[in-house]
């Protein structure tokens, strides 16, 4: 070796040393504590006290044959296979860094997210609050965005909750939901069903309910379905009384139920959450009490309502019997739907029950509820229907307007299956409907003062193929003419269509519509239509007197 040789050895010997100080380390572009298969990530080589040099950089890396030579080391769409150890050194003339400590790389699999609620309740009731919420197991320190998939969302939220106050039906169905940061997505979490009916009844049960002398009486108090949970009862002596019974009242039980030595009228209700949300309270009694649907004492001929008898606080199967001074006598059922009032209808209904396991076990008659069928029109209020006429296809846009010279209104809805609800969707004085089966249901307008208009049924048609017969909505005026139709939501204009008057055939119209031209009270009744073998759904078409026309 020359000279020359032997004192540039010598001289980066004592370069390298005199910059000791001079070292590399590797950083994390983001502050992740953990990364997932599939992000893009970048790792970054910073020398430490190197300032104002041109640096050029050596990577080690796991699974890689040709690391990068800049500062950055990104990967894209990262996988398990990049796990491990990085280190980076730098040089710049003859200055070299040592190798930085090692960095270490974990990647693995985000864990599929999952949807949860709180309470823990899939079946919950309208006007209760719940919270949605979505969980990634594993990835508790990460920055993630989420978006949901559910079932009344216009605008969903970014956060891992979403908060339901005061549920309506509208917030039932499938929620789902998943994770994402950067350009990074999890996977879809399965769906989880939620489930909101309308305010329950708390039912109420007596073992006997003649208190024995030095003795007691079982109640029991239940909230159905039984798969809904989280209730606790609330107990109450005679009807006026809003203090709950303590232990001095009555012994309590477990699973709702208390005994009780003292005579009175029990009543009880159902509470959960925090805040409580109650049931509606049930009084225990052997006396039935008749109901009306709507709760109308006095309707107008043409109209519908359902005459009901109750039983609270029994769960035990019954046979009824009833009393009318009316003209038209009420059937041995629970309830009697009188379509189509008339004055033959008018009178006092009151019935009484028989258990159906013992035939000698009968309760009170109950109280008279009076009926009253006027001629009269009932003009303060009206309601018209946008497209005018009884049946609609699924997803149909219905438009329920009241009428008349007050600044208040709600429009009511009686449904199939017993239950009373207010239009949720008002506009002014309009309901607006986007039609589902569940919207098959009696409506009317009711005033902030207390009128109302007649009634009009509302049929949604639930095969999506079938047709639907285009009836009015509103009684037909005898000696006014009145077409009938049939439609298909693919095609409004049908030929060869079959046409039904209370299950007769009446007519097979190549033009594919029924034409009265002078409508008779004989006109009256059941009409369906059927179309290529698929019949609608059938539809009563009332028809009012010549007087009446203002109706």
């Amino acid at each position: 070796m020359s000279e020359v040789s032997v004192f540039i050895v010598v001289l980066c010997t004592l370069v390298c040393s005199g910059h000791a100080q001079v070292w590399a380390a590797v950083n994390l572009q983001h502050s992740w504590s953990q990364i997932f298969t599939g992000e893009t990530i970048t790792l970054r080589c910073e020398i430490q006290g190197g300032e104002g040099k041109v640096w050029k950089y050596e990577w080690t890396a796991p699974n890689t044959n040709s690391p990068p030579t800049s500062s950055e080391y990104r990967i894209s769409r990262v996988s398990v296979s990049h796990s491990g150890d990085y280190r980076c050194r730098g040089s710049s003339d003859y200055l070299l860094t040592g190798w930085s400590d090692a960095f270490r790389l974990t990647v693995s699999f985000p864990s599929k997210p999952t949807v949860t609620l709180q309470p823990s309740w899939t079946q919950i009731y309208s006007g209760e609050t719940v919270t949605v919420r979505c969980e990634i197991q594993g990835g508790e320190g990460a920055q993630w965005t989420y978006e949901w998939r559910a079932a009344k969302l216009n605008t969903p939220p970014t956060s891992n909750e979403y908060r339901i106050i005061r549920a309506t039906e509208s917030d039932s169905g499938g929620y789902s939901c998943r994770g994402r940061r950067d350009y990074f997505f999890s996977e879809w979490s399965d769906i989880i069903t939620l489930t909101v009916s309308y305010k329950p009844k708390a039912k109420l049960r007596a073992d006997n309910t003649a208190v024995p002398v030095g003795g007691s009486v079982t109640l029991t108090c239940s909230v159905n379905p039984s798969s809904s949970s989280g209730w606790k009862y609330y107990w109450y002596r005679d009807e006026k009384s809003s203090e709950a019974l303590t232990t001095q009242d009555a012994v309590f039980h477990s699973n709702g139920q208390i005994s009780v030595s003292q005579e009175g009228l029990y009543r009880c209700r159902g509470g959960r959450g925090n805040p409580v949300y109650y049931t509606e309270d049930i009084t225990a009694s052997n006396r039935p009490v008749v109901t009306l649907y709507p709760n109308w004492s006095e309707i107008y001929r043409g109209e519908t309502i359902t005459v009901r008898c109750e039983i609270h606080g029994g769960d035990t199967e019954w046979d009824y019997e009833w009393e009318t001074n009316s003209r038209i006598k009420a059937p041995n059922q629970n309830e009697h739907r009188i379509r189509s009032a008339s004055s033959s209808n008018s009178g006092n209904y009151r019935c009484k029950s028989r258990m159906k396991s013992s035939q000698h076990e009968t309760t009170e008659w109950s109280d008279s509820v009076t009926l009253t069928v006027s001629d009269n029109v009932h003009s303060a209020a009206s309601l018209t229907v946008s497209p005018d006429r009884v049946q609609h296809f699924t997803s149909d846009s219905v438009s329920l307007t009241c009428e008349g010279n007050f600044t208040e209104w709600r429009v009511r809805k009686f449904s199939e299956d017993g239950r009373l609800s207010d239009c949720r969707r008002m506009t002014g004085s309009t309901c607006d409907i986007n039609t589902s089966k569940s919207d098959t249901a009696v409506y009317w307008c009711e005033s902030g003062s207390g009128e109302f208009s007649s009634a009009v049924n509302i049929t949604v048609q639930n095969d999506g193929d079938g047709p639907i017969l285009v009836s009015p909505v509103h009684p037909v005026t005898e000696g006014a003419s009145v077409s009938l139709s049939c439609s298909l939501r693919t095609q409004k204009i049908l030929s060869n269509v079959f046409f039904y008057h209370n299950d007769k055939l009446i007519q097979n119209d190549p033009r594919g519509e029924l034409k009265i031209s002078a409508v008779s009270k004989s006109d009256e009744g059941f009409y369906k239509c059927q179309y290529s073998g698929r019949e609608s759904a059938q539809s009563w078409m009332s028809v009012k007197g010549e007087q009446d026309q203002n109706m």
